[in-house]
């Protein structure tokens, strides 16, 4: 038999839009699971770049979601909403959220849901979905990264960046990373990253021609955007496609148009938010038969920076803004 679930939880919210010192616990009705969810007991929830902008009032929630930050947990399911029959009361899971991680109960679809790699813990697990999520959908899917080719990643001591550097390397491809310091580039060789370029030391366009002997990169997984775009066409191999994932260079940029007919160059992009249940639960299923092996023997390793108590929401914030952190920052719920 299950224990009762409370009536209230703790949770932090969004008290108005602004800094990280507009974060506060607050008592929150436990939520019930609807058809098709599961209701997770939160042990760590992960910290994402996302969650600042939706704190900033930049990044709206998607109709339906919870208003409460956070987009991935791992915990153990404690009720299950009509219909899911693929997961029990008791079963530890990790999870894709589109809301609601940074609380005791956070409600998910069960298709969102993967089983904790053998061998990690809670903290270790809530740090992977949100970003092995959007590197696989944005980079082999948006990218379609092919066997043989390589790939260029900004951000690479980011969380999205640590993931994408160690699961293309395990993957066979080679990986270009930039980073702002040589600290940060020293991070990324160590997970496996072939080259790694100091930003602001280093004109990173020509850096990857020279390395590539001329040749460029056929993928680039791009965070920043802005300015930054035309060098990545300058940085392409021909028929190569750039991702463009968020915006932190600034959302307009002058982009040269001959080169893209030229040499057929490809400029995509996307966000995961507000992407259907279906799309999302068949990123799971990819992740699961194809990148959770490589966890469970070691060729993919969490990256945690930092963990902080579920009730320091705003120094997590403010880590994650400062740039200090490389890989993932992980709030524990007690």
């Amino acid at each position: 038999m299950s224990q009762p679930l409370p009536s209230s939880m703790r949770a932090i919210e969004i008290t108005t839009p602004g800094g990280p010192e507009v974060l506060k616990p607050a008592d929150r009705p436990t939520p019930s699971p609807a058809p098709g969810e599961v209701l997770i007991q939160v042990a760590a929830a992960g910290i994402n770049r996302p969650d600042c902008l939706q704190r900033r009032g930049r990044y709206p929630v998607p109709p339906g979601a919870s208003d409460i930050p956070g987009l991935e947990v791992a915990g153990r399911i404690v009720a299950l909403g009509d219909g899911v029959s693929a997961w029990k009361v008791g079963d530890e899971a990790c999870a894709l959220l589109a809301g609601g991680g940074y609380a005791q109960y956070a409600n998910v679809p069960a298709e969102q849901c993967l089983p904790i790699p053998k061998g990690l813990s809670m903290i270790e697990a809530a740090s992977l979905p949100e970003t092995f999520f959007t590197v696989w959908s944005m980079v082999w899917g948006r990218g379609q990264l092919a066997a043989g080719e390589t790939l260029l990643v900004h951000g690479g001591s980011s969380g999205i960046g640590v993931t994408a550097i160690q699961m293309a390397r395990a993957l066979g491809h080679k990986v270009f990373i930039t980073a702002g310091s040589d600290e940060k580039c020293r991070a990324c060789l160590d997970l496996g990253a072939d080259h790694a370029i100091n930003y602001k030391t280093q004109d990173f366009a020509k850096e990857v021609k020279a390395l590539t002997d001329g040749r460029g990169v056929d993928v680039i997984l791009d965070m920043v955007a802005g300015e930054y775009v035309a060098r990545d066409v300058a940085a392409l191999a021909d028929d190569g496609r750039i991702v463009i994932l968020a915006l932190l260079g600034g959302a307009k940029g002058e982009v040269p148009f001959d080169p893209i007919l030229r040499r057929r160059l490809t400029i995509t992009g996307g966000t995961l938010r507000p992407r259907p249940v279906a799309f999302k639960g068949e990123v799971a299923r990819d992740l699961k038969a194809r990148i959770w092996p490589l966890l469970e023997s070691g060729r993919i390793k969490p990256v945690i920076h930092a963990t902080f108590a579920l009730e320091e929401a705003g120094k997590a914030h403010a880590l994650m803004e400062s740039g200090a952190h490389i890989g993932k920052i992980v709030l524990t719920v007690g």
